[in-house]
């Protein structure tokens, strides 16, 4: 077999190989990954996606799109839960393409999820700064040179945030909690007070009749389209990938695999009512907002703040903006914790520089990995233009699926006996179906963002061949390993 599709043994993909020195300590427990899953996937854009695609792009039929969104995620949720309660290691998607596949694909999922996390975490900061600004506007204090004012809450968010990441998991998981049920009380607040303000007419027969753009086509599918469209059924349906954007985050619960109490039966758990309770949540909030005002009238910049302002309830403003800002918070601190576990895994495996897979025997966590996560996302969030590139999140995520959907067919024809803790039902239809959603949500995506991803790509390849291919546990000599003793438990 060439080297660079050598593939990990199953046996090994746990980290038995690696002695305590690389072992994570036991952590999570069911409840914990719901709110770990609830922490990343609903974040502000629960209070402004669904108003913002109602009035660009699907008009009332917004509701359809976030229904065929959810469906796309969970098919692609029930791959990535199989494989998770058959491989619980941190490396969630790159872990089950090194098994699967071979290194080389397990290096440009890995790749992809660099991009995915590690952007993310730049965007939702840079994001976060932005509305905080705003949110102290609303409520009176006006800080001078706001822009100058976001810099400085951007670097104040990422350094805490990081620092409480890498100085202990248990303390970021109670501060995970904490923020997660404010948020949903926000949540909540916005369900129950904007829930008499409907009307039904506001729903029409949740479709509008197509209408062209003036533009030219920017997406992949417009381009063989030949014109951009919005509103009909097309606009449903590119809304549902505008949408997919925010459920997007149950993978993440799966790089916790290593960490949680009887993983191969809580992670699949974890992630499927999680996501279920996200896409509950979030239809909610759209039925309510677009049910309170025509979607003519929903205002793209603050869609939810100007519908409660619309029906005379200023004060939910206030409310909005609180969420807003607990809820980036928590998506800023699981991105920290997710591409901490999948740098952590590929170091272990020597595809980057082993010393960063590194376990604090004081706080036993991967500090060194966890700082060099903060410091890159303080430089992008602070230096680069992210918030132009946020698409470059969805694509890297999307891509990351396709391997999954695929991984479960094959793992299943290739590796039959493996012990599994949960099973996609009805395979290979199920994953064939992830496999067909998941391209298109990707083909709804900017040609540009094509562009830039294949480029990152090809980057990506070439690391590999001059470091990751050489430095690899599997290109050196096979020893007996010593198990691990037995692993941190706190």
């Amino acid at each position: 077999m060439s080297t660079i599709l050598r593939r990990l043994p199953p046996s090994e993909a746990t980290g038995l190989r690696t002695g305590a020195r690389h072992s994570l300590a036991e952590l999570y427990r069911p409840a914990d990954l719901v709110v770990l899953g609830l922490g990343v996937m609903i974040g502000a854009g629960i209070f402004s996606i669904a108003g913002q695609q109602a009035a660009t792009t699907a008009g009332p039929g917004v509701i359809l799109s976030f229904m065929i969104a959810g469906i796309a995620c969970l098919l692609a949720c029930l791959c990535y839960a199989e494989l998770s309660s058959t491989m619980p290691a941190s490396g969630s998607a790159y872990t089950f393409t090194y098994v699967i596949f071979g290194e080389v694909w397990a290096w440009v999922i890995g790749w992809a999820l660099i991009l995915e996390l590690q952007f993310a975490a730049a965007v939702v900061a840079r994001a976060w700064g932005a509305i905080t600004v705003r949110a102290l506007s609303n409520f009176g204090v006006r800080l001078p040179r706001e822009e100058l004012a976001a810099d400085v809450l951007v670097f104040v968010i990422l350094v805490l945030l990081t620092g409480i990441v890498a100085l202990g998991a248990r303390v970021g998981l109670r501060a995970l909690w904490i923020m997660v049920a404010a948020k949903l009380l926000a949540i909540g607040a916005v369900i129950v007070v904007g829930a008499p303000h409907i009307d039904v007419a506001n729903f029409g027969e949740f479709y509008v009749p197509p209408k062209a753009l003036p533009t030219s086509p920017a997406t992949v599918l417009e381009v063989f389209v030949g014109e951009s469209q919005a509103f009909g059924w097309f606009g449903i349906f590119a809304a549902a990938s505008a949408i997919a954007f925010a459920y997007i985050g149950f993978d993440i619960v799966a790089t916790s695999a290593e960490e949680t109490v009887n993983a191969p039966r809580a992670v699949p758990k974890g992630m499927i009512r999680s996501l279920v309770l996200a896409t509950v949540v979030y239809l909610a909030v759209a039925l309510v907002m677009v049910g309170m005002v025509s979607y003519t009238k929903i205002s793209v910049e603050m869609p939810l703040s100007s519908a409660f302002r619309v029906i005379g309830v200023d004060w939910m403003v206030h409310v909005i903006d609180a969420g807003a800002v607990l809820g980036l918070t928590t998506v800023i601190l699981v991105l920290i914790v997710g591409q901490t576990r999948v740098l952590f895994s590929m170091a272990r495996d020597g595809l980057i520089p082993r010393g960063l897979a590194s376990v604090s025997r004081r706080y036993h966590t991967p500090t060194r990995v966890t700082l060099v996560i903060g410091l890159v996302a303080i430089v992008l969030a602070e230096f680069v233009p992210v918030l132009t590139m946020q698409e470059l999140v969805v694509i890297g995520t999307l891509f990351a699926f396709m391997f999954v959907a695929a991984g479960v067919i094959v793992m299943r024809r290739r590796m039959p006996d493996l012990e599994r803790g949960f099973r996609v039902p009805l395979s290979p239809l199920v994953p064939a179906l992830s496999l067909v959603a998941t391209l298109w949500l990707m083909v709804n995506l900017r040609v540009l963002t094509w562009a830039w991803f294949a480029l990152w790509m090809a980057f990506g390849l070439l690391v590999y061949l001059v470091y990751g291919r050489r430095h690899s546990l599997l290109a050196r000599p096979r020893t007996p390993v010593e198990p691990v003793r037995g692993r941190h438990r706190r």
